[in-house]
């Protein structure tokens, strides 16, 4: 089992900042990716960002040149860096983490971001 915890979350007005954390531990050897998600209240949860160990970032199109993911494969950390904050922004964000190709069923509290216009 994958224990995720994030971390960062926060109001902020538009056109601020945010740095989120996530934290894997547990059952994590074979860690090829990571990523962030976000869930509105009335919407499904939706890919964000994803960076493999290799450094390979995908970013979804609304967030690209404003998000930045980083990993760092030694704490097992992965980051989120969102810029240019919007109130469509706003929901809780998860982390997840792959392992050997496959995205784990384990999720994380989640931490909430709201973004006031």
């Amino acid at each position: 089992q994958v224990h995720l915890v994030e971390s960062g979350g926060g109001l902020v007005q538009a056109g601020g900042s945010l740095r989120l954390s996530c934290e894997a531990s547990g059952s994590i050897s074979g860690i090829d990716a990571m990523g962030w998600y976000r869930q509105a209240p009335t919407n499904q949860r939706e890919l964000v960002a994803t960076i493999t160990n290799g450094g390979m970032a995908h970013y979804l199109d609304t967030v690209k040149g404003r998000f930045t993911i980083s990993y760092d494969n030694a704490k097992n950390m992965v980051y989120l860096q969102m810029n240019s904050l919007t109130p469509e922004d706003t929901a809780v964000y998860f982390c997840n983490a792959r392992l050997n190709g496959i995205w784990s069923r384990d999720w994380g509290q989640g931490t909430q971001v709201t973004v006031s216009s």
